[in-house]
């Protein structure tokens, strides 16, 4: 059979194995969480309650007064949403610190392609978020894994001295942190600032969730062009489906990111539909308060059977089960409820969603237990 032909039975389907794929790409899996059909579905920490009728009218007509020129290239720097974006977020931000991309996921991607590369490194303290790795990964960035503490902590100490002996280019630090849930004291983000050779990036995409008193480092950020604090719509805003992520930052690390990102990232759809529910973010935040309440009520309930559950101040629950976390994984979705196994032996998470829901939860893991 001549080369580059098939036979009509046969088809050809090729592998990764036959491609010429990077070497260090070989054996991994794509990132991703089970998508499976089931009643209740806590395990990507998606905002459960469904968008408001009045908000999907008003993104409607914004999208809808869009469509007549969908053959014109979108605001390739998005000003207008990026100045709505600063006026959300206060601390006498403006367009010039503000950043948007498709979801904070690649924002950090871009962040790592201006700061990191090859020949530079990242570090993140584990269990953390585990697209931190993977966009070192892709961006072709070392990836130094550095530690918390028993309890998921970490204090001043102990992040200063492992900064100081990796000496990474980019440093992440998560707050509230994912998986754990729990918020740093800013004590930690200007001690890391003030040893860290290069950028330090602050993942607050559960920030809104935090409990009272909880300080932002974007609290922190005057004086400190080093810092970046990257946030998304996917979770507080209940946006997950638009996508949209953004960082606050000095004027000169937008500049940075300028340099790297694919011209027309966002959409003139995904700006107009992010403006819109910007417009109407008194809405669509106000299911924030009960989803801290089932969150509580989660943490409460736990503890009280004896668990041993992570402080949260996100809109999740990281809990132990006392065994193999694969088996109370599957005991929870013979029962109708999926939660999330991020690789943490004897760890699950479940995201804190509707009052029904977090019913459903309780008892099904209450005839695992």
């Amino acid at each position: 059979m001549p080369v580059g032909t098939a036979s009509a039975d046969a088809p050809v389907r090729a592998s990764l194995d036959d491609l010429p794929i990077r070497d260090d790409l070989r054996g991994l899996r794509p990132y991703g969480a089970p998508q499976l059909d089931v009643p209740v579905r806590l395990n990507t920490n998606e905002n459960s309650h469904p968008v408001p009728e009045p908000v999907v009218e008003a993104i409607g007509k914004a999208l809808a007064a869009e469509l007549r020129d969908l053959n014109r290239y979108p605001d390739r720097d998005a000003v207008a949403l990026r100045a709505d974006l600063a006026g959300y977020l206060g601390h006498g931000l403006t367009v010039e610190h503000l950043w948007a991309a498709n979801g904070s996921n690649e924002i950090q991607q871009q962040l790592l392609q201006a700061f990191g590369g090859p020949g530079r490194t990242a570090l993140g303290f584990t269990p953390a978020y585990s697209m931190h790795p993977l966009l070192a990964l892709g961006t072709g960035t070392g990836w130094q894994p550095a530690r918390r503490g028993a309890d998921f902590g970490l204090t001043v100490d102990d992040a200063v001295a492992q900064v100081r002996e990796q000496r990474p280019d980019v440093v992440f630090l998560c707050s509230p942190n994912n998986p754990t849930g729990t918020a740093l004291d800013p004590e930690v983000v200007a001690a890391v600032l003030d040893v860290a050779p290069g950028m330090v990036v602050v993942d607050e995409a559960y920030a809104e969730f935090a409990r009272p008193g909880t300080v932002s480092a974007l609290a922190v950020l005057p004086g400190h062009p080093r810092l970046v604090v990257t946030r998304t719509m996917s979770k507080a805003f209940g946006f997950a489906g638009g996508r949209l992520g953004y960082l606050a930052a000095d004027p000169a690390v937008v500049a940075a990111v300028q340099l790297v990102r694919l011209p027309y990232h966002l959409s003139a759809l995904t700006q107009a539909a992010a403006r819109a529910a910007l417009a109407h973010r008194d809405a669509l935040l106000g299911t924030v308060a009960s989803i801290k309440a089932q969150r509580d009520r989660i943490v409460t309930t736990l503890r009280e059977w004896g668990m041993r559950v992570a402080d949260s101040d996100a809109n999740f629950v990281l809990f132990e089960v006392g065994g193999e976390q694969s088996v109370a994984w599957q005991a929870l979705l013979d029962r109708g409820v999926l939660v999330r196994d991020v690789g943490l032996a004897g760890w699950l998470r479940v995201t804190a969603g509707t009052a029904s829901e977090t019913d459903a939860f309780l008892a099904a893991l209450a005839e695992t237990r």
